[in-house]
């Protein structure tokens, strides 16, 4: 381990004698009696030098190589030392310009993991992780991009036809795209969120190869339908194959997302779908005639572009977080953001005992 202070830790003296590492109050560490020795002493801890050598200069300082010890320990518990090897060889999965663009994003992780070492494997696991987005609207194309600028190894979205003006979003496909192959111009996006050049065509597969199947698979009709879990045919695909996934869309004036499913550990979309037709028995008929080509679709489906951009923001930070081993609060739930009032809100959403997503199997006798 090669110790060094979190770059992402503000410092500030508090008096002449109290040093403060970061900003937010409930986070922030004070360290007392902060004098030129320590001072000088932190000016060491830029991930050059191994700890052996850390000791040796603390006792050239005149700190004492227990003191120094001791002082390395409480600031490692205190969560404000990284582990500079760790990052390095994280980094190194990744090619360039990509590698410099995700300094914040490293920087971000060692606060919300703030073990030494604890940010880099996260991000190592996100580099080998791989997500598919259906849908290359303005809110798909939005959640593809912020994935892949922020680590996730492998990000592909998956779409027909070319770009109209209403795909086109600042977050998304710009509209010099119009006219494009959706699949495509989603695949200059997703490159150019990782500072690489023009997107290269996707390779086929060998006949008969299998690929393995994706980390999340991300439903984001560009209709907004996958905001009221829409896509139901490939989402019971999904679940067969044991595949997480993500609804996400906005719909007239409301954003939604989740609910994140976890196939047989958390509620799915069929929950929710029999949830609401419990509350409106006429939802089904209703679901029916939107699904597809059919004839309530709207002719213009509405989507605010700063609603899209949120939606897209807050789904890819769920998704992040369920790569990254947390649970996101779109797992039994989901979460809406209103064009109204700008408020989001959780809605809480258990398992139907009509579904069978959640039922265990019976014990063997």
């Amino acid at each position: 381990m090669r110790p060094v202070l979190k770059p992402a830790l503000s410092r500030a003296w508090r008096d002449s004698e109290t040093l403060q590492f970061g900003t937010v109050h409930r986070d922030a560490r004070v360290v007392e009696q902060a004098g030129p020795a320590f001072c000088s002493f932190l000016g060491l801890l830029d991930g050059g030098r191994e700890r052996p050598e850390l000791l040796d200069a603390g006792e050239r300082l005149g700190l004492g190589r227990e003191t120094t010890g001791e002082l390395l320990d409480s600031l490692e518990k205190a969560g404000l030392l990284d582990d500079e090897a760790a990052t390095r060889e994280a980094l190194a999965r990744y090619p360039q310009p990509h590698r410099d663009l995700l300094g914040p994003d490293l920087a971000s992780l060692s606060l919300v993991h703030p073990e030494p070492g604890a940010a880099p494997a996260v991000l190592s696991a996100r580099a080998a992780a791989r997500v598919e987005v259906r849908g290359a609207g303005r809110v798909g194309t939005a959640v593809a991009a912020v994935l892949a600028a922020g680590g996730v190894g492998a990000v592909t979205v998956v779409d027909g036809g070319r770009v109209t003006p209403g795909d086109c979003s600042p977050a998304g496909l710009p509209p010099t795209e119009v006219g494009r192959l959706r699949a495509t111009a989603a695949r200059t996006a997703v490159q150019r969120a990782t500072g690489r050049g023009p997107a290269a065509p996707q390779r086929r597969a060998p006949a008969g190869a299998h690929a393995a199947p994706p980390s999340l698979v991300v439903l984001a009709p560009r209709d907004g339908s996958g905001a009221f879990a829409g896509g139901a045919v490939g989402a019971r695909r999904l679940m067969r194959a044991g595949v997480p996934h993500l609804y996400v869309g906005v719909l007239e004036h409301l954003g939604v997302v989740g609910p994140l499913v976890l196939p047989g550990a958390s509620a799915c979309g069929g929950c929710l779908a029999l949830t609401r037709s419990d509350e409106d028995a006429a939802w089904p008929r209703l679901l029916a005639q939107l699904a597809d080509d059919g004839p309530g679709r709207p002719r213009t489906p509405a989507c605010d572009s700063a609603l899209a951009t949120a939606v897209a923001g807050l789904a890819a930070l769920h998704v992040q977080l369920y790569l990254d081993g947390t649970r996101p609060p779109s797992m039994d739930g989901w979460c809406e953001v209103s064009a109204v009032d700008g408020l989001a809100r959780r809605l809480r959403l258990t398992g139907h005992p009509d579904c069978g997503c959640l039922w265990q199997p019976a014990a063997l006798r």
